[in-house]
Formats: C-alpha cells, sequence, structure tokens
C-alpha cells in the first residue's frame, strides 16, 4: 500500500462550534473510525473534543 494512503492527512474541527482546526495525519490501519483528540481551542479559551472531518 502507498504511504499517502496509509497514513492520510485529516483535519479535525472544534465541537465548540468556533470554527477552528489543526491538521495532522493518521494511521488507518490502528484508527480505522473518525478521530476524536481533546486539544486547545484559542477562541473558546479551553480544551475541547476536535472531531476528524471529511
Amino acid at each position: 500500500m502507498p504511504r499517502s494512503t496509509q497514513r492520510p492527512v485529516i483535519t479535525l474541527r472544534s465541537t465548540a462550534g468556533t470554527g477552528v482546526t489543526y491538521v495532522t495525519r493518521k494511521n488507518r490501519r490502528n484508527d480505522p473510525d473518525r478521530l476524536v483528540l481533546r486539544k486547545f481551542d484559542p477562541v473558546a479559551g479551553a480544551h475541547v473534543a476536535f472531531r476528524e472531518q471529511r
């Protein structure tokens, strides 16, 4: 399998509705479902869940 399809670039969007995004990579083999990470949202001023957007 080519490297680009194994670890695709994904966008994480804030669940607080502020429009803040993070860009990261994920391994499809280890995480086939949508990724949810708790990261800092500077607009909300707190750590919130960021969900993978497709």
